[in-house]
């Protein structure tokens, strides 16, 4: 794909990209309130939902086209650009006539590749930046398939926004950050710049500012950040946005790192450390592969005695005597349970492969 770096957007953004704003525009007077707040704040670009689709109707759903207009209000106050989502044609048609200068899809228009395309369609021949969120599920093909069909009309003023993953299971976050995601998007896809939305993985304002740090320490490229005068009285999100106060105080506490590129006098040193990781990981790959080998006579065994491939007792020993081992050695629990999970799971399916095997040789 080829993507044009945020920086020559033609809109004077710059690195460390900093997005702020309301959830929702509610009045013009609202919208003034916060512009007047966000002055003297490193923000870059003013974001605000004019239509806003919401899980159930009868929630503030925004105040739509007529909204557009209020947005001349913070370019006035602020002289940045504006941003604004938009989820099918008509929404770009409306946008464009405003003047909006990005524009950007949510996560629930992502994941509906038919919305995306009609979007790119009404996009056709326009040159204007474009921001997407992720799907609301971990699809990572989704997610790049929708910044496919943005670049296939000619739209390569393009970046990614991670706003988290639905998890039933997920009582921290309102969308479960999946760190990997976003990492594994900017290695599919040289050169595009991922904006993270803590709003939205959070669901709280009390844990923005940790997950914003987290965000630049992963190496993402800015933060978009929900903020409102009153976020109390917000009429949408009002517990995840922050006051322009708390947002000033937030990105100047955050730590941003500088890249190898911008340091190029520590790559031999690395180098050195890097050798040793690749070495290391020989030693892992041969150690996991003499493992699994021990695996197979395990599965042989248990096929020839009529013997089940799973044995609660032996892999609940296995688990507490692992884990405790690594706690021991200063590896995490989480990460000692991931790992035996995953090792368990290759192993039960080896064996289970050679049980069909033996059975289809059986049959014959």
């Amino acid at each position: 794909m080829e993507v044009t770096d945020i920086e020559d957007w033609g809109l004077g953004l710059e690195k460390n990209l900093l997005i702020a704003g309301p959830c929702s525009a509610e009045s013009p007077e609202q919208i003034e309130e916060i512009a007047k707040g966000l002055r003297g704040s490193p923000t870059q670009l003013f974001r605000a939902g004019v239509w806003k689709p919401r899980t159930r109707p009868g929630s503030f759903e925004g105040k739509g086209t007529e909204a557009l207009g209020w947005m001349e209000i913070a370019r006035e106050q602020l002289g940045i650009p504006i941003t604004v989502e938009v989820a099918n044609a008509d929404h770009v048609e409306q946008a464009l006539k405003a003047g909006i200068e990005v524009l950007w899809i949510g996560a629930r228009t992502t994941v509906n590749p038919f919305s995306v395309q009609e979007i790119s369609e009404a996009l056709r021949g326009v040159d204007i930046p474009v921001m997407v969120k992720n799907p609301i599920n971990p699809d990572l093909q989704l997610w790049i398939g929708a910044l496919e069909r943005l670049e296939k009309v000619g739209i390569h003023k393009l970046a990614a926004i991670h706003r988290g993953f639905s998890d039933p299971y997920e009582k921290r976050y309102r969308n479960k950050p999946e760190w990997s995601l976003p990492i594994h998007l900017k290695r599919m896809i040289p050169g595009i710049s991922v904006i993270c939305d803590p709003s939205h993985i959070c669901g709280t304002r009390e844990i923005v500012a940790s997950v914003s740090q987290r965000a630049i320490n992963f190496g993402l490229d800015g933060l978009m950040i929900e903020t409102h005068h009153e976020p109390d009285n917000a009429l949408s999100d009002s517990k995840q946005q922050i006051t322009p106060e708390t947002l000033k105080i937030i990105y100047e506490n955050l730590a941003f790192r500088d890249t190898i590129d911008e340091h190029p006098e520590v790559i031999s040193e690395l180098d050195k450390f890097r050798h040793k990781i690749d070495l290391l990981d020989s030693q892992l790959l041969e150690l996991l592969a003499e493992r699994f080998d021990v695996i197979q006579h395990i599965g042989e065994y248990k096929r020839e005695h009529n013997l089940a491939v799973y044995q609660p007792d032996r892999w609940q020993s296995v688990m507490e005597s692992r884990i405790k081992a690594g706690v021991n050695k200063n590896l995490t629990e989480k990460f000692m349970k991931n790992l035996l999970f995953a090792i368990h799971e290759e192993s039960v399916k080896k064996q289970e492969a050679q049980l069909k095997e033996a059975a289809t040789v059986q049959k014959s």
